[in-house]
């Protein structure tokens, strides 16, 4: 969707990426540095790969901010850092989340209170007290936008964590609310829905006895590599996508079909 075509290009932007040290949104944080944007690399544990990402980035001027997202006063400040060294806020991207197994059958009554009470406080209520503190900073830049990472799981169900698909189904529902609410503030929100990729999350899966089988999930044969969702990401954030706000876009290569 992106393109390096200079009416793509949007400099200076001032772009926060939660969940930034690995994975997709590494590879977000590096599609808008690469088009000339600034950007924040929050994380949560990972400070060191957190470093590598922010060194690795095209341009100048990227920060590091730290929060674990299932605490508000700490996404409250990791937002406001954010703003405050970039000189402004543009652009939110909710990436981060955790993805744990509890199988209905197999698990017990207290690992299952405490891996639904860790994933929705991270996946769902993180991302929406990070949007809520990062209004503010939108309004004052001018608009902007915000681009929720969800899944292909929200749709198809996840029978083995079902409080990750229940999340990511809450985020769906929680962007299209905020991008009533936001436009006319002039700030989009739109989602982004992967399938599985080629990411150190999914490697026990794509690496084990059933890779082949996840990989023929698709007619393409294979996932999804996290620049082709950081393309997706990138554009839902241009000015170009203003009018898409509310959208959902599927990034699957066709292994799920909706309507």
């Amino acid at each position: 969707m992106a393109s390096d075509t200079s009416s793509t290009r949007h400099d200076g932007r001032a772009v926060l990426v939660t969940g930034g040290s690995g994975g997709i949104g590494a590879a977000v944080a590096r599609a808008f540095a690469q088009h000339g944007d600034r950007v924040a690399v929050h994380y949560g544990r990972s400070a060191q790969k957190a470093e590598a990402v922010r060194d690795s980035l095209a341009g100048e001027g990227h920060v590091l901010v730290q929060a674990d997202l299932a605490r508000p006063d700490e996404v409250r400040l990791a937002v406001d850092s954010a703003a405050e060294r970039l000189g402004r806020l543009d652009v939110l991207v909710n990436n981060a989340g955790v993805f744990l197994a509890h199988p209905p059958l197999s698990t017990s009554y207290e690992d299952w209170q405490a891996t639904w009470s860790q994933t929705l406080a991270t996946n769902l209520i993180g991302a929406a007290n990070a949007t809520f503190c990062a209004i503010p900073h939108l309004r004052a830049a001018g608009g902007g936008a915000v681009v929720n990472v969800s899944s292909r799981g929200a749709f198809r169900g996840e029978p083995n964590c079902p409080a990750y698909a229940a999340s990511k189904a809450g985020m769906n529902a929680f962007g299209q609310s905020m991008a009533l609410v936001l436009a006319p503030h002039h700030i989009s929100v739109g989602t982004v829905a992967p399938g599985f990729v080629q990411t150190e999350m999914a490697r026990e899966v794509l690496d084990g006895a059933a890779g082949d089988a996840v990989r023929a999930q698709s007619p393409f044969g294979r996932v999804a590599e996290p620049e082709e969702v950081a393309a997706a990401v990138l554009w839902l954030a241009s000015p170009g996508a203003r009018f898409a706000s509310g959208t959902i876009i599927d990034v699957n290569g066709a292994s799920y079909l909706r309507t």
